[in-house]
């Protein structure tokens, strides 16, 4: 028989506090008292069916300031069921992965009644985030006390509260004492080592592991590329001729470290469960909204959304905007260059000093245009992705990632521009410091000083604001618990953690200019190689210390990323086969005829990517023994199935049997299901 929540009393009279709600200073108390039974109300009413209390009881309230801070856990069986709600994956005592059910909880490793060590902390956060973002309106037309935030069936109740200004923030609480472990292991000793990426993934979920475990997989792969970098910078810069065998080192450096992180990461993710996981049949992400229904795969109610209509939405406006940005960037890019060649014209005639300083003008306002329409994008790319009404979280981030990036293309099509520019004007020279001080500027300072912005500087300031906080609670006189009241209110002062995005668009921007830019700059590796080795520190202090601990998110590979990756490396391909065909030594060459140049390079290139696209093929994305493990579940559910099905038609059978004859159904039932060892 199936364990419903209705059929367990999940209630204790005490819990560990997991999730933080921040209510508005000036929130009605009939809207708190809604937002109370909501949240505490059984599934079967509409419910979370979690456990919920205020920071501060009355008579703290009015000791201390009025903090509308409140309070989230679940029981230990509520957290199991939640466990099998969202798919979690466990790892079986037989050594294999599957879905956990709390039917079988026994049969899962490491379970045991007495033992709540069993589902993480980051895996309890994240069931009660998915309860929390799965309240949705039945019959309320409004938020209590607020006639203004409408409601309809269906609606997400958290987003509309956050969107009203009622819910200032939900987070999840840090753990100090496992945190405070886990830095111990991870940068507090300055030592060149793995990192405890099991660990971060225990801590932090699956999305921040895959990102570190990337990070130093990309660290270590950038290595090769900075030792052979290095001698061809020293003593063969000028040799264009030998760069094409740097150029084929590079298109197969790039190939195989994408396939052989897709093996790390498949056997990662498997160890994790997040491999078998079947994201499809989640619930949907709390911006999702539409007629409410029932879906008719997963059989539950929720809000449906015909997908024609979000593909109109794609293709009719999200598509001809995107390309509209593009084509008036581009626009921008070509005033600038046009602005760039008047003002080498102007010194190249006058050659004063003020002229010379006019050289950096058009860059500078080029620089200050580009990054006021990099943010205006991102906005308009984040309002359009979200109207677009995807199901799922992970559509979300995919598409709201593949607009964003196509419009960053536009920074490695400046440079390979001005390469362009430099190498038609057989100006190697110039060409040659172009680069180096654009590759100097973008791995050096502007990544020091935005691991300064990013990490050092809010760290200091965390710092001192919890020197404050810490002075404010030790001077109470109040009999609270002052060591949780300390923590609430620092970690609600933390800034939020966006998401991945902009450190992947990080690494990426890293792997666009190796891969593309290696021919004429080799030290671009070297410099990669040098950042990231702070880049790790800086990012896991930024973690643990600057930011809200962030929601676990579970994931299977790090998404539409790796298609990015992908798609730079056949690029690289292209730009790399061009400049040396363009580059003056090649060209003095064929003297005559430019044809046979044109024909050649592009021969080497067609090769080059055949050669590639043969060993993305022969790189298999899993190992062997993965494959056998995934093939082998997969033969089992479908034997389960066939097993399900068949004892529902022998059950059939012997009914209609019993009834044929005349005879007591149920003993019949009885008696010939036990001959057939099949479950009533």
């Amino acid at each position: 028989m199936k364990v419903t929540l209705s059929a367990l009393d999940t209630y204790e009279s005490s819990f560990t506090p997991l999730v933080v709600i921040e209510l508005a200073q000036d929130v009605k108390e009939e809207t708190k008292e809604w937002l109370k039974n909501r949240i505490i109300a059984k599934k079967k009413d509409g419910g979370a069916q979690l456990l919920f209390r205020p920071l501060l009881n009355k008579y703290e309230k009015e000791t201390l300031e009025n903090q509308n801070l409140y309070l989230v856990g679940a029981s230990k069986i509520r957290l199991l069921l939640g466990a099998e709600a969202v798919g979690l994956v466990k790892e079986c005592n037989d050594n294999t992965m599957r879905a956990f059910t709390y039917g079988t909880r026994q049969n899962f490793k490491g379970f045991d009644d007495n033992n709540d060590d069993f589902l993480t902390m980051a895996e309890c956060q994240f069931i009660i985030k998915h309860e929390l973002e799965n309240l949705r309106a039945k019959d309320e037309k409004m938020i209590p006390g607020y006639p203004q935030a409408k409601l309809y069936p269906g609606k997400s109740l958290l987003r509309r509260l956050l969107t009203s200004g009622i819910v200032i923030q939900v987070f999840p609480l840090h753990d100090n004492e496992a945190l405070k472990k886990l830095e111990d292991t991870w940068y507090t000793r300055l030592a060149l080592k793995y990192q405890p990426i099991d660990n971060i993934r225990g801590y932090f979920g699956e999305t921040i592991a895959l990102y570190f475990g990337f990070l130093e997989y990309f660290t270590f792969a950038l290595i090769p590329m900075a030792v052979i970098g290095l001698p061809y910078y020293l003593f063969v810069w000028e040799d264009y001729d030998k760069y094409v065998i740097f150029a084929s080192f590079n298109l197969i450096w790039s190939t195989v470290i994408l396939e052989v992180w897709k093996r790390g990461c498949a056997n990662m993710t498997y160890r994790w469960g997040t491999l078998v996981m079947k994201r499809q049949f989640e619930e949907p992400r709390p911006g999702f909204h539409g007629v409410l229904g029932v879906n008719s795969i997963t059989g539950r109610e929720e809000p449906l959304y015909p997908s024609y209509k979000r593909q109109l939405r794609i293709y009719l406006v999200s598509l001809p905007f995107v390309c509209l940005c593009l084509y008036f960037s581009l626009y921008v890019m070509m005033i600038y260059f046009d602005l760039e060649i008047w003002a080498l014209g102007l010194h190249e005639n006058s050659g004063s000093e003020w002229t010379s300083v006019l050289l950096y003008v058009p860059s500078i306002i080029y620089a200050i245009v580009i990054e006021i329409m990099n943010r205006l994008y991102r906005y308009a790319a984040e309002f359009l992705t979200s109207w677009e009404n995807h199901r799922l979280e992970s559509a979300y981030q995919n598409h709201l990632i593949l607009k964003v990036l196509v419009f960053f293309y536009n920074t490695i099509l400046y440079h390979l521009l001005k390469i362009l520019f430099c190498l038609l004007h057989n100006c190697i020279y110039a060409m040659v410091l172009l680069i180096s001080f654009s590759l100097a500027t973008l791995l050096i300072t502007s990544q020091i000083l935005n691991q300064i912005v990013e990490s050092l500087l809010p760290y200091w300031l965390q710092k001192k604001h919890g020197v404050r906080v810490k002075r404010k609670v030790q001077a109470l006189k109040a009999d609270i618990d002052a060591t949780l009241y300390e923590q609430v209110i620092l970690e609600k002062e933390m800034g939020t953690y966006m998401g991945t995005f902009d450190d992947y668009l990080e690494l990426f921007l890293q792997f666009g200019y190796v891969s593309l830019f290696s021919c004429v700059y080799p030290l671009a590796a070297a410099f990669a190689v040098l950042n990231n080795f702070t880049e790790v520190n800086s990012d896991a202090l930024k973690m643990c210390r600057v930011f809200k601990r962030p929601f676990s998110e579970p994931s299977a590979s790090i998404g539409v990323w790796q298609l990015a990756f992908e798609t730079m490396s056949v690029i690289s391909v292209v730009t790399n086969c061009a400049l040396i065909g363009m580059s003056p030594q090649v060209n003095a060459v064929f003297p005559e005829s430019k044809t046979d140049l044109i024909l050649i390079v592009v021969a080497v290139e067609h090769a080059l990517l055949a050669l590639k696209f043969i060993l993305a093929f022969a790189i298999p994305d899993k190992p062997r023994h993965i494959q056998v493990k995934l093939a082998r579940l997969e033969f089992e559910s479908l034997e389960a199935l066939k097993q399900q099905v068949r004892a529902t038609v022998l059950k059939n059978e012997c009914i209609s049997l019993a009834n044929d004859r005349k005879h007591n159904s149920e003993e019949s039932l009885t008696a010939f299901t036990s001959a057939l060892k099949l479950p009533v």
